[in-house]
């Protein structure tokens, strides 16, 4: 699929972010670990919140691969990609179909829907895609903002205020923070 990441489940260090090492150390962390087969069963949602590249769209990465070695129905999806394709589908006469389509995801990645602002058009789009998924499938959402900046990025309080409300009901938050992997491992030096 355009836009993922070629990542194995692999190759995430389960002891990252930092905060979460501690947690990995006892049973009931691992049992409901992100990366493990049980939590795909469970269906949860989960957001992925922090720092810019701290592994966030990796994780978001890992977690489909493995929903799609596992023959579940994983997508993965930029939030511009995904107005985009609502967008057209309801160009083309047929949103509920596609909406329906991109719902039956499991799970549903959706990769910084506060990335690039949306117009308040395209942040309505995929209010119902979220909810279906949210209730029936699980969304993981990567994003480098907190819950009470949503509402800027999608133009609405209430809309934004509803996507959460769906998301933290039968979810899970883990936060990364920490310096950026790809500016600890450039290749650019000062010169």
């Amino acid at each position: 699929m355009v836009g993922v990441p070629a990542l194995r489940p692999e190759t995430f260090s389960r002891s990252f972010p930092k905060n979460h090492r501690a947690q990995t150390r006892n049973t009931e962390a691992i049992k409901h670990n992100p990366l493990s087969p049980s939590f795909l069963d469970r269906r949860e949602d989960l957001v992925l919140m922090g720092d810019v590249g701290t592994g966030k769209t990796h994780m978001a990465s890992a977690l489909r691969r493995l929903a799609r070695d596992r023959r579940m129905e994983a997508r993965f999806f930029t939030a511009p990609s995904l107005v985009a394709r609502l967008r057209r589908a309801r160009y083309e006469g047929r949103p509920d179909r596609e909406a329906s389509q991109i719902g039956r995801a499991r799970p549903l990645v959706v990769d910084e829907p506060g990335f690039l602002p949306l117009d308040p058009d395209g942040a309505r789009l995929p209010l119902q895609v979220f909810a279906d998924a949210c209730e029936r499938q699980g969304v993981v959402i990567t994003t480098s903002l907190e819950f009470s900046r949503w509402g800027s990025v999608l133009g609405d309080d209430r809309m934004a205020a509803a996507v959460i409300d769906r998301v933290v009901r039968h979810g899970r938050l883990v936060q990364f923070r920490g310096e950026s992997h790809r500016v600890r491992h450039a290749l650019m030096q000062e010169g």
